[in-house]
């Protein structure tokens, strides 16, 4: 039986499955809305129209439970809303809302089926929808993947719509007026006689009505917002530096706590002798935890001179130690008891070696720390009768479960705080911080206790990108790439971060391949397999997750194949690119550099592309070759969306995620020796500075049906085009990143 075919099976089985549960199980349940969880909540004269629209007497709150890591998500959630429901987005504030299954991420299911985002078929399409499903029932409520904009598109829209309808029809109560008669136009129900009704002074009617559902979304031609410039809400605050986050919560009697565990992650602590600590000013207590030990104390930096007083005996790691033994752990995962998965295997790669000898290349990748810049930090409240937590976090629903379990409360009697976050990347997927927090607010006896990770101690236990590694075989005939087989072997991200969620990471990981096996290229003879590499260091989603490598491995090896077969790297490109928004892409990203046009000598122009979370998006670096090393003159990029919602914001995400790219290709990693990370700080994990940053030119494409996300596909394009252009420059590959362990870089 073929690979579709049991697929199709499998999906028809779980769908009948689904139909024939009924009420049990199937249809009926997965269409059931969750309950609003705004109504439980609400004071005299509030309406909660729908879980997304507050409106109080005072003004109207709307609800972006997506949170906000600084890529203008509570923005974007707000605009969605505001759009249908006709206020302006400066008389409108904004709150993340509390953790609950009625915000559960629609578009997480997508990147989970086994089908590429270029296929719209029945089967796949089916897949999705069924995937969706224990999504919905489990209330997975996670920011990340690039999901926020996907996942609100329509129903952030159809919310604002619904309490428009809903207003009007207060209106039409306390009025008489016929709601089709009326229009709306900044947060006010307009009457035919032109008279104003704020929504404010509808809201009590309106909360003793059923919400309007059956509404019609306005065109793109009635858009006062979307595909607007707009200035995003928090520009103001960030811009004068009085935006709140974590780092700056205040409480009345609190405590200041910092920590140290294991720097080889997951080891133990033998022992330890806090003597010294006890008796330095301003500390209050000791408190052992997980893995290791805490201070509180009067301010964070006393907390933090006091734990390092402490000795300490660390246990040894459970992984190996030196980087020499991960290297090689990846060497010796090629092999077939590690097949994870081989989704792509079009053609017949053996035959098409047999005759010829291939060519072949062998690419690496380190492992990378998220290190945002606001330092990691939770607060933790704990009371005979509830938790509170303030944290900003990817995970709230998370959140609270491990806080319950660690505290003994009921989950609703935990209230997680979403706030602000100065930087993620993929760190806030995880609550290590929090659960630290909670352990040690547990000693404080009501007392509300802030947890504030020093840089050091945050890197030290970060859980990194995955080490990866690839292994290209290619032939070229007649002027084109006609085979290509690549394997990637890495640890599997999802079965370490889900493990530590307490979620089974069941099947193959895709993760191992993104950015690789689902590649629109039309080569004749092409497989893509994917090793999974025995567990080492504990790992974690990092921005644009298996795609941050596998783009570079993907595309430099086909950027390779190209350059042996004498082909222009964009046109071949073109010429095996099946996919029409891909095509265009490419097609724009040329055209916006100029490419083909001559360039002088020790200078260099390379293209490259990568399609990841459903996004095709392709980049042009241009470089020039200095006495004192490489400098990157410009970036161009094009990336095709369906819709781009606020230009500004876009192209901000966009110029952010090839700077993200760059540095890290240029001159990140993170190595362990004895079992520990060697780079703390940012002196030793260094990012782009900003005399370092090219121009980068940025065109949304808009051809599309489906609407997708920004933050993270313009990073996997970003090492391969420098990579590229280094060689049409140099004439020196780059297969390893960082880069300048073989080049230097002004």
């Amino acid at each position: 039986m073929s690979r579709a075919a049991k697929i199709a099976r499998r999906t028809f089985l779980i769908g009948s499955a689904a139909v024939a549960g009924g009420v049990a199980f199937g249809v009926i349940l997965y269409r059931r809305p969750h309950e609003n969880p705004l109504l439980g909540k609400l004071d005299t004269g509030q309406a909660a129209l729908t879980p997304y629209v507050l409106i109080k007497p005072d003004g109207i709150t709307l609800i972006t439970p997506r949170v906000d890591l600084g890529q203008g998500a509570y923005h974007l959630q707000a605009a969605l809303i505001a759009e249908e429901l006709d206020v302006a987005l400066d008389r409108v504030s904004v709150d993340p809302g509390p953790p609950d299954p009625a915000y559960y991420n629609t578009a997480l299911a997508a990147d989970a089926a086994p089908f590429p985002a270029t296929d719209d078929g029945f089967l796949a399409q089916t897949t999705r929808a069924v995937m969706d499903a224990p999504m919905k029932f489990m209330g997975i409520q996670i920011t990340g993947g690039s999901t926020t904009v996907p996942d609100a598109w329509t129903k952030l829209r159809h919310a604002g719509a619904v309490a428009r309808e809903t207003l009007k029809a207060a209106a039409e109560a306390q009025t008489g007026t016929q709601r089709s008669a009326m229009t709306t136009e900044n947060g006010a129900v307009i009457l035919p006689d032109g008279s104003r009704l704020p929504y404010t002074d509808l809201a009590t009617q309106a909360a003793r009505i059923p919400p309007v559902t059956d509404v019609t979304l306005r065109a793109p031609s009635e858009w006062r917002l979307i595909g607007k410039d707009m200035q995003r809400l928090d520009i103001v605050a960030k811009s004068t530096g009085t935006q709140e986050y974590g780092i700056d919560l205040l409480l009345d009697d609190m405590l200041y706590a910092a920590v140290r565990t294991n720097p080889r992650q997951g080891g133990a602590m033998m022992a330890h002798d806090a003597t010294d600590a006890k008796t330095m000013r301003g500390v209050q207590q000791i408190v052992p935890i997980t893995g290791g030990v805490g201070v509180l104390a009067d301010n964070s930096w006393r907390a933090m001179q006091a734990v390092r007083a402490i000795k300490i005996d660390w246990g040894p790691a459970p992984y190996p130690p030196e980087m020499d033994a991960h290297w090689q752990a990846l060497s010796d995962s090629f092999i077939d008891d590690r097949i994870d998965s081989r989704n792509r295997d079009d053609g017949d790669v053996e035959a098409a070696f047999a005759v010829d000898t291939p060519i072949t290349a062998e690419y690496r990748a380190p492992y990378l720390a998220h290190a945002p810049l606001e330092p990691v930090n939770a607060t933790v409240r704990v009371t005979p009768e509830r938790v509170d937590v303030w944290t900003a976090t990817q995970i709230p629903r998370f959140v609270q479960t491990h806080v319950a379990d660690i505290t003994g409360h009921d989950r609703d009697a935990v209230h997680v705080h979403v706030l602000m976050a100065g930087g993620s990347f993929g760190h806030r997927l995880e609550d290590l911080v929090v659960r630290q927090a909670t352990e040690l607010a547990l000693a404080a006896a009501g007392r509300p206790v802030k947890l504030t990770l020093s840089r050091e101690e945050d890197m030290a236990h970060d859980y990194p990108r995955q080490i990866a590694m690839a292994r290209g075989r290619g032939a070229v005939a007649d002027g084109r790439v006609v085979a290509c087989d690549l394997g990637i072997a890495m640890p599997s991200v999802l079965a370490s971060q889900m493990g530590r969620l307490g979620l089974p990471a069941m099947g193959p990981d895709l993760q191992i391949v993104a950015g690789a096996w689902d590649q629109p290229f039309a080569i004749p003879d092409y497989r893509v397999t994917g090793y999974r590499a025995p567990a080492l260091a504990p790992i974690s989603s990092w921005r644009s997750v298996g795609a941050s490598t596998n783009g570079f491995f993907h595309d430099s090896f086909l950027d390779e194949l190209i350059h042996a077969a004498g082909a222009d790297p964009l046109e071949e490109r073109l010429r095996l690119c099946h996919h029409a928004p891909s095509r265009s892409v490419l097609e724009a990203v040329g055209e916006m550099s100029g490419w083909g046009t001559p360039m002088p000598e020790g200078r260099g122009r390379g293209v490259a592309y990568c399609l990841s979370f459903g996004v095709p998006c392709a980049e042009v670096v241009e470089v020039t070759a200095t006495e004192n090393g490489i400098r990157i003159d410009a970036v161009f990029v094009a990336a095709e969306v369906g819709r781009v919602i606020d230009p500004v914001n876009f192209e901000n995400q966009v110029q952010g995620g090839v700077i993200w790219g760059l540095g890290h290709a240029i001159m990140a990693e993170t190595t362990f020796a004895d079992g520990q990370t060697e780079q703390r700080n940012f002196d030793s994990f260094p990012f782009l500075r900003q005399y370092q940053c090219p121009a980068i030119t940025v065109r949304g494409l808009e051809n599309d049906t489906a609407v997708r996300g920004i933050g993270e596909p313009p990073v996997p394009p970003a090492a391969p085009a420098l990579a590229n252009a280094i060689f049409n420059a140099i004439g020196q590959r780059l297969r390893e990143m960082p880069f300048n362990r073989h080049i230097d870089f002004v």
